[in-house]
């Protein structure tokens, strides 16, 4: 077994700012390489002798490769806020088309995706019940719109988009059935 206190991982070696390009080019070859016998997987484990990790980070190569890394990890970053903004831009200009329905058809229809959607009895099925049901149905129907969010992926921004379309799509529905304006704003005011 090898002591893992004078070896590290490749994990251990992008915590320390590596980069899988700069493993390859000024490590090389791990120092040890095998299974490990703790867990089953097919990729081998692969062990950087620390104090060979050390030597290579106080050369002016690593220092050049670092800041090389760090600028693309910028330009990385500046794709992403461009992304990020564009989204939020086509979301905001994006007219939200709500279906319009007569009251009974509405209130029909919302009932019946309660029930698609595994509610059993009827669940308190007051005014206010039935409201919610009913913007639960709509903002169902127009989920086709999260196709908007395509292009964020992570973190970046996607939640702040979420957000906005939602917020958009419960603005819509609250234009087009006032009926329902309490409610979509109760849920606007919920997301926060």
């Amino acid at each position: 077994m090898t002591d893992r206190t004078i070896y590290t991982t490749l994990a251990g070696l992008r915590g320390r700012g590596w980069s899988d390009a700069m493993v390859r080019d000024l490590l090389g070859a791990p120092d040890v390489q095998g299974r490990d016998p703790r867990r089953w997987s097919v990729a081998p484990v692969r062990l950087y002798l620390v104090a060979r990790v050390e030597a290579v980070e106080r050369t002016p190569e690593f220092t050049r490769c670092a800041a090389a890394s760090g600028s693309r990890s910028s330009a990385a970053e500046a794709g992403a806020e461009r992304r990020r903004r564009a989204v939020l831009a086509a979301i905001r200009a994006q007219p939200i088309e709500v279906p319009r329905l007569p009251a009974v058809e509405l209130e029909r229809r919302a009932v019946r995706h309660r029930h698609l959607l595994g509610a059993r009895g009827p669940g308190g099925a007051g005014a206010g019940a039935l409201v919610r049901w009913q913007v639960s149905y709509l903002r169902h129907a127009l989920s086709r719109y999260e196709y908007l969010l395509d292009g964020l992926y992570g973190s970046t921004g996607r939640a702040e988009a979420e957000r906005l379309l939602r917020r958009r799509v419960y603005e819509a529905i609250a234009a087009a059935y006032p009926a329902l304006a309490q409610e979509c704003a109760r849920r606007i005011g919920t997301e926060r």
